[in-house]
């Protein structure tokens, strides 16, 4: 490392170093006040430090190196995330667990969480990268504890636990077979000999590209391993906005890194293609049959994170790393603003859904379909990135500006097919700037997306708009109503996964601490 590397690398440090002596001191500490000050002074200190290197970074384009870091924009960018969804976690926690017991060792896990974090989207070496991650899934692990007497807390952690190791031998196979062929643990190195050479893998690449899809698969809690995801919302609101927010994205981060190697392997892709696909339609359908805002949301993460999979296997990266971006704040501030449920609740009472005409829906899809084309048009044109060059995504956005024009009108959201028609030809620029903005960030390496992945994934995204048009507008139809009762219950995928997880691997959950008794019916109980 040179004289000049030195102040970077000093700054990238400086961010897990101080959330980890953070940790170590909150923790000691007696009163809980002082332990949330403490908190609050290292991640304020460490947003801060990561915002100063990307705008660093950003300003010095290739020129910013970091030592034994990696200094990228994909690094810094999920720097400042991890460092700004632990800054907001730990500010809501201060007041959220006034009165708790052991608020010291909260305060504590949360930020050797994102300390751990920081290490993982800044480390140059495949054994560091391993290692935070470990880290990463054994704090958490403490955090979904943290109130062990919870019979369903407990199966999740459980299984989460078994799941994470599942993952991780994973990605230590495949960090393996990249190490004995290429003769190098440096990450960089790695990646950069699949960006400059586009030469045919060899058996073992490709059985470590498919190794890296399944840790991303199973990181990001895709069915139907999925169930550990929904019943961590016994846990503390804050914790499921840390997982929600922030851990759970680093499946997608890896295969951001390793995004030329994914693309170079047909069977990696079609991995995530059929699995993530069908898990993002499936989640999705699930998730409008809940109540419970919680459980909303963690099926609502479920589908997300299968769609960023989906975007990342068709070539579409600076795709996902924005669709990355968007949900970890969306999705952190759903979690701490879930208390606003019951407003919601009545808002949505208050605005019944209308079932649109035949006629209504096939102009909102044609106004659709010529808003969509003709920005596709532009963007075919104005960029040379082969980044709009894929069909599904255009089908997406098509379907969903249907939807927001088809179904306009309601006793809370009023409007014309004018103003709808305006709204949507801004949401189509914002989407198309931001993709544009990315892209030029973060550049993706130069990939066509195969007709048959296009054509797949264009099939579930229509799926989804046929699924979703039954559940909204012919729940009165006996065969949807049946179909209704398989999406609550989730088609009982978790149900078999976790009676098969506790076959091979039991565990003694706790008992309730205040079980429900069943008392019988006095005489003077019938009258």
């Amino acid at each position: 490392m040179s004289w000049s590397e030195l102040p970077t690398t000093a700054l990238l440090t400086a961010a897990p170093l101080l959330l980890g002596l953070g940790a170590l001191l909150s923790y000691r500490q007696p009163q809980p006040v002082a332990a949330w000050r403490l908190a609050r002074a290292t991640t304020l200190s460490g947003l801060l430090i990561s915002a100063a290197l990307l705008v660093l970074g950003l300003l010095s384009g290739p020129g910013l190196t970091g030592g034994w870091w990696q200094s990228g924009p994909l690094h810094l960018i999920m720097l400042l995330l991890a460092n700004f969804i632990g800054f907001v976690v730990v500010r809501y926690s201060t007041h959220y667990l006034q009165g708790e017991p052991r608020q010291q060792r909260f305060a504590a896990l949360v930020q050797a969480v994102f300390a751990a974090v920081s290490i993982a989207v800044l480390s140059d070496h495949l054994l560091v990268f391993l290692a935070a991650w470990l880290g990463i899934s054994m704090a958490m692990h403490q955090l979904l504890m943290f109130y062990p007497d919870r019979p369903r807390a407990a199966l999740a952690a459980h299984k989460k636990f078994l799941f994470a190791r599942a993952a991780e031998l994973c990605a230590l196979t495949a960090f393996a077979l990249l190490y004995l062929h290429h003769g190098t643990g440096q990450i960089s190195t790695i990646v950069a000999a699949y960006t400059a050479d586009s030469a045919a893998l060899t058996v073992s690449e490709q059985f470590a590209a498919c190794l890296l899809a399944m840790a991303a698969l199973i990181k990001c809690a895709q069915l139907p391993l999925h169930g550990w995801l929904i019943q961590v919302v016994e846990s503390p609101t804050p914790v499921s906005a840390t997982l929600h927010g922030g851990v759970i994205n680093l499946g997608g981060y890896l295969l951001l890194l390793f995004s030329p190697l994914l693309l170079q392997s047909v069977p990696a892709q079609a991995l995530i293609l059929l699995v993530a696909g069908v898990s993002s339609v499936l989640a999705a359908l699930v998730m409008m049959t809940r109540i419970s805002v919680k459980v909303r949301l963690a099926w609502s993460t479920s589908a997300q994170m299968g769609l960023m999979l989906v975007e990342i296997a068709l070539g579409l990266v600076e795709l996902a790393l924005l669709h990355l971006l968007a949900h970890s704040c969306y999705k952190a501030y759903a979690f701490l603003s879930s208390g606003e449920a019951v407003q919601q609740d009545l808002l949505r009472r208050q605005a019944p859904a209308r079932s649109p005409s035949a006629v209504r829906w096939l102009g909102a899809l044609a106004i659709s379909a010529l808003i969509v084309a003709g920005f596709g048009v532009v963007a075919q044109s104005g960029f040379e990135s082969t980044a709009f060059d894929a069909l599904s995504p255009w089908v997406l956005l098509t379907l969903a500006l249907t939807v927001l024009l088809a179904e306009r009108g309601s006793r809370v959201t009023t409007g014309s097919l004018l103003a709808f028609t305006a709204l949507a030809v801004v949401l189509t620029s914002v989407y198309l700037a931001l993709k544009s903005v990315l892209g030029v960030v973060f550049p993706g390496p130069a990939h066509v997306t195969p007709i048959w992945a296009d054509l797949w994934m264009s099939t579930l995204f229509v799926a989804l708009f046929l699924g979703y048009y039954l559940q909204r507008h012919c729940l009165h139809r006996p065969w949807v109503q049946t179909l209704n009762v398989y999406l609550y219950a989730g088609f009982y995928l978790d149900e078999w996964v976790t009676r098969t997880t506790l076959q091979i691997w039991p565990h003694k959950l706790p008992r309730r601490a205040r079980p429900k008794q069943l008392h019988p019916i006095s005489e003077e109980g019938l009258l």
